[in-house]
């Protein structure tokens, strides 16, 4: 049953990344505060062969929006910069081929700034 709380989805986006697949959907409540939230989908199979899904969801509020895209923006510049070799970092960073996925996202590159996203 859907949370009572939970109300219109205003965005959502939606990023393939093998197994997995991350939505960020921003909704709003009844009193119009706004959130995010992001799950994480993986595909399992079962014994049988028939596949399900494991879901994890964060709910994100408006008002730790700056804190946790710093936290996150710390982090990913901690493991390129304290933990993966120059190599690694370059294999990151290479442009990767165009492909014609319907639900691929096509909007503004995240650089890891977040004083550079114009979101905040």
């Amino acid at each position: 049953m859907e949370d009572r709380y939970e109300q219109e989805e205003i965005y959502s986006q939606r990023i393939k990344a093998g197994k997995r697949t991350y939505f960020f959907d921003v909704k709003a409540t009844r009193g119009q505060d706004y959130y995010l939230t992001i799950t994480e989908s993986k595909r399992r199979l079962r014994d049988d062969d028939t596949f399900s899904y494991e879901k994890h969801k964060i709910f994100l509020y408006k008002e730790d929006f700056l804190k946790f895209a710093e936290a996150l923006q710390d982090a990913i510049g901690y493991v390129r910069e304290e933990l993966l070799s120059p190599d690694e970092v370059a294999e990151l960073d290479r442009p990767r081929p165009e492909f014609n996925d319907p639900n691929r996202y096509d909007g503004p590159e995240f650089n890891g700034n977040v004083a550079d996203s114009g979101t905040y």
